[in-house]
């Protein structure tokens, strides 16, 4: 239960920051609204991750790598955006970042 919440932090967060890029600086009502609520539902759904018992370094460090991930290539791939080697290979080092903390809470 608590990888869905996660899953759920992730998505409202990737929803949120999208639509944030659409507010224009929050002159747009409605991509400001999915904004605010988009955090808003990140957080707690985040919370109720820590709640379920996850670890808070694990749990952040998913949801920060994930997110920054989908982020990205969203931005790639349908708001023109560039996205050059080195930052995918940044991208690739946070994976690589996640996957240690995760290895490293299951011992």
């Amino acid at each position: 239960m608590p990888w869905l919440l996660l899953i759920g932090a992730i998505l409202a967060e990737v929803t949120a920051t999208i639509s944030l890029r659409f507010s224009e600086g929050f002159t747009r009502l409605l991509p400001s609204a999915i904004t605010a609520v988009g955090y808003g539902a990140a957080f707690f759904l985040l919370a109720q991750t820590l709640k379920q018992g996850m670890p808070v370094g694990v749990a952040y460090a998913v949801w920060a790598a994930v997110g920054v991930s989908l982020v990205a290539i969203i931005g790639a791939l349908f708001l023109g955006e560039t996205l050059t080697w080195i930052q995918v290979a940044g991208v690739v080092l946070i994976i690589g970042g996640v996957l240690a903390m995760e290895l490293g809470a299951a011992h």
